[in-house]
């Protein structure tokens, strides 16, 4: 029985495919994160397991359909071999609660260059989606390229999407009932990938960031509201339905505030930017969290006690994913974590108190993304998703 491709699974030509396959894989990983030690056809070699000659092969043949550039190097054996920039490229959109970022990436997954646009909470989807096509066609412009050219999309949304729709009304109203994957390869014509925001942030911060070299790592997004992207043993946990990570719906008190899920005593209500201004509103009236946390670092009493308040209340909900899952490293993100250690000492504190003693040690830190980690997934996701063999 033959493949798709019309090559049958044993033929040579199924075999050389699979090999270019491997190569490619590899180029992949090593022209993203060794960018500064070049890739030799030797290495790639004793990476793939395939004899030098095959690789020699391989090499030429992508060469020459302009997948990957080569450099001389010491002999044949010594030439340097990367994925070429002009294969292609991908694009990455991130939506927030109130922004939409979007940005460009290669084919390893690296950003290239990015903008970001306020929102307003309840913007209908077709509204996003013209911003976000506004700063893609911006992008696409200032890097001399054209929508034809973008390999993939990986569009990240901070909401819970169960059948490919989008279930929740209480962070983007105005997406409730949508196909966002469909919508989106309507509107741009090539392949999207949909993922969580919060799973993007984890994705990123694994390969690129705070988290890079452990297999077990949980990353919390807290901003406007919470969520968590879980990696157990190097892959993204998404549950059975794609909606795991779900932190900011944890009870922490069934008698306390009114969350936006219409539950009561959320971590979210009391772990959000919306809540520390509020607390905040007599004392820093119309104060951005920027700024609230530039008066607790000079010494107001009022801003230092809420963000640590907000630690403790974080911690709470992290001491329970600590004891669940026992990660190797806690990472913090999303707009709370500009507060630093005068939120991040309070988490631990909280985590000593709730957890095991066998977890409770668990290393806490911020992002080393920042606000470009769920945009780094995304494009990150992109690049992944994308069949570098594909016509």
């Amino acid at each position: 029985m033959a493949t798709s491709a019309g090559r049958s699974p044993g033929s040579t030509a199924s075999l050389r495919a699979a090999n270019t396959g491997r190569v490619l894989s590899v180029l992949r990983v090593t022209t993203a994160t060794e960018s500064d030690i070049p890739t030799t056809q030797a290495d790639l070699a004793r990476l793939t397991g395939l004899a030098p000659a095959t690789v020699s092969s391989i090499v030429r043949q992508l060469v020459g359909t302009g997948l990957v550039e080569t450099d001389p190097g010491s002999g044949r054996r010594g030439t340097s071999v990367r994925l070429s920039r002009r294969a292609g490229i991908v694009a990455g959109i991130d939506f927030g609660h109130s922004h939409v970022a979007v940005g460009l990436g290669d084919l390893t997954g690296t950003l290239m260059r990015h903008r970001r646009v306020p929102l307003s909470a309840d913007h209908p989807q077709a509204q996003g989606l013209d911003e976000a096509a506004t700063l893609l066609e911006n992008l696409l412009d200032e890097e001399g390229s054209s929508l034809s050219e973008v390999r993939t999309i990986g569009l990240g949304l901070p909401v819970p999407i169960a059948a490919g729709v989008v279930r929740s009304s209480a962070i983007l109203p105005g997406w409730v009932g949508v196909k966002p994957q469909q919508v989106a390869e309507d509107r741009w014509g090539c392949p999207v990938h949909i993922e969580n925001d919060a799973n993007l942030g984890a994705l990123a911060e694994h390969r690129r960031g705070a988290a890079r070299g452990y297999a077990d790592v949980v990353f919390i997004k807290a901003s406007s509201g919470m969520g968590a992207g879980i990696v157990i043993d190097n892959e993204v946990f998404r549950g059975s339905a794609g909606t795991a990570g779900e932190l900011g719906h944890l009870t922490l008190d069934e008698q306390g505030p009114v969350c936006r899920c219409g539950s009561r005593g959320c971590l979210e209500a009391y772990v959000s930017t919306a809540t520390i201004q509020s607390m905040l509103a007599d004392q820093l009236p119309g104060a951005s969290l920027e700024q609230i946390v530039r008066a607790a670092h000079e010494g107001n009493v009022s801003a230092r006690r809420t963000i640590e308040d907000t630690g403790l209340y974080l911690g709470w909900g992290v001491a329970s994913v600590a004891n669940l899952l026992n990660p190797a490293l806690l990472v913090v993100g999303g707009e709370l974590a500009q507060a630093g250690e005068l939120l991040l000492g309070p988490v631990r504190q909280a985590l000593r108190r709730h957890a095991l003693d066998t977890v409770a040690a668990t290393p806490v830190t911020t992002s080393k993304l920042g606000a470009l980690a769920s945009l780094t997934g995304a494009v990150l996701v992109a690049a992944e998703s994308t069949d570098l063999l594909a016509d």
